[in-house]
């Protein structure tokens, strides 16, 4: 059996572009290479994932990922998530790989733990089988597992959890649930920043190690953030 772990990831420059009011445009892209860095650093220490692949024709990102072994695939010749997820499926189908695992690149309290939970014995039926972990809100869908990789049709976008699940009993399939609180927390907005920040400060778990955490305390914006979140409602602190 073969895992493979698919992280399409688009572009660095002009990246989270719903922080634009928030971040500048080069503390944007430092925050997401930050955010894939810390993805990649989990899957490379899962032992269940035999092989990294990383969706993208931005060059930058093609260096990174090759830092992590990542075999670096090229967005297809119509852009977009669904499109990216479904050739990388059907292509590792094609290839006799058992499993993939989709995972964003902007989940970075992902932990190798987290995806070795969601990734015991999964799979090891003769059936076809279909996993997600929903976003914190359960809107997203920030982690799916398929296996064989081609057995549902995605349907990312908004409200895609819902849909995922519609679409896998729709063919058959009986979904699982997990919830997690690394992999369901993706930044897109100010307010899961914000989040972010206040995980943190709680030091109830060592986050020190994380690319993300430590661009946050260098840069400052970790400390604006938290002072922020006491004094400010409007979304605008920087």
């Amino acid at each position: 059996m073969t895992i493979t772990a698919v992280i399409p990831v688009k572009q660095l420059a002009n990246a989270k572009q719903r922080l634009s009011s928030f971040l500048s445009a080069s503390d944007r892209a430092a925050l997401f290479s930050a955010m894939v860095r810390d993805v990649l650093t989990a899957v490379e220490a899962c032992s269940l994932i035999d092989q990294i692949i990383v969706v993208t024709n931005d060059l930058e990102v093609s260096e990174l990922g090759k830092e992590y072994d990542a075999k670096i695939h090229p967005e297809p010749q119509r852009p977009g998530l669904i499109e990216s997820v479904t050739e990388a499926a059907r292509d590792l189908s094609l290839a006799g790989v058992s499993t993939m695992v989709f995972l964003p690149g902007d989940v970075p309290l992902v932990s190798a733990e987290e995806l070795e939970s969601v990734l015991e014995g999964f799979g090891s039926s003769n059936e076809a089988e279909f996993l997600i972990v929903p976003a914190a809100d359960l809107g997203g869908s920030n982690c799916v597992v398929c296996s064989p990789p081609d057995c549902i049709t995605f349907g990312f976008g908004e409200d895609s959890f819902r849909r995922h699940l519609s679409i896998a009993r729709e063919l058959g399939l009986n979904p699982t649930v997990m919830k997690l609180p690394g992999i369901g927390l993706d930044i897109d907005t100010p307010n899961d920043l914000r989040e972010l920040a206040a995980l943190i400060e709680q030091e109830e778990q060592d986050y020190s190690d994380y690319n993300t955490v430590r661009f946050l305390m260098t840069s400052g914006l970790l400390e604006q953030l938290v002072a922020g979140s006491r004094e400010s409602t409007d979304g605008r602190i920087l």
